[in-house]
């Protein structure tokens, strides 16, 4: 085996203050047991740890500046924590620089709109939760309402548990379908809700909105431009 097969390829899960935990460890999880060549960190501007959605806090294992050039960056989401990454000058900076050698640049749910108004999403077919698609296309993505979108190098998902779905799709890119498969099982991913499946054209897509532009509006004061892309 050739040193280029040997050298660790970094998938490197990126923390925020406010990242849905969900969209963080579900495909965490996934990518965690392709094993060698590629090992699954998380990521973050400092060592401390990061609040979430919910009353955990996580510890990130390495730095942005400790993971210059990763194989893969995975973005993601949060409600405002998300909004509020958008202007994360740090946060944009790394993923903008990351870009430039990564084999692989995704995001989960509204880590989309993170990658977005970075420029990085221009012209690509991508996705993410379904009440952001708008906000996602007016900062230059084409949206696609699929659970997950691969654009080339880039691949997204749509909200929350659809990072699991796209995890598996990258496990299969990576590692091949048999690795894939034996990590679903492993995982029992199977998915049977117990209400059934949604019923998409019963569910009100713009219902969250006011809160939404509200929270867009309030977090990004101080950075017209990105408010003006978004149409606000």
């Amino acid at each position: 085996m050739g040193d280029g097969q040997r050298k660790e390829r970094i998938l490197a899960f990126v923390l925020y203050p406010g990242v849905t935990l969900l969209d963080l460890v579900g495909p965490l999880e996934v990518l965690s047991k392709i094993g060698a060549p590629y090992r699954a960190v998380a990521v973050g501007e400092t060592l401390e740890p990061a609040a979430t959605s919910i009353p955990v806090k996580v510890v990130p294992d390495r730095t942005f500046d400790d993971v210059p050039e990763p194989y893969a960056v995975i973005v993601p989401g949060g409600s405002g924590g998300a909004i509020r990454a958008m202007a994360d000058e740090r946060l944009r900076e790394y993923l903008v620089t990351a870009d430039r050698t990564a084999e692989v640049m995704g995001a989960v749910c509204t880590g989309s709109l993170v990658l977005a108004a970075t420029g990085l999403l221009d012209g690509r077919e991508a996705t993410t939760h379904y009440a952001y698609a708008p906000y996602l296309q007016r900062l230059g993505a084409r949206f696609a309402d699929k659970r997950w979108v691969r654009d080339g190098r880039y691949i997204t998902s749509a909200g929350v548990s659809a990072g699991i779905d796209m995890a598996l799709a990258l496990t299969s890119q990576l590692a091949g379908e048999g690795v894939a498969r034996k990590v679903q099982i492993g995982l029992e991913y199977d998915p049977h809700p117990p209400l059934g499946p949604i019923d998409w054209s019963a569910v009100d897509r713009g219902e969250r909105r006011a809160w939404i532009e509200s929270t867009m509006r309030d977090e990004l004061a101080r950075r017209p431009d990105l408010l003006r892309r978004l149409g606000l």
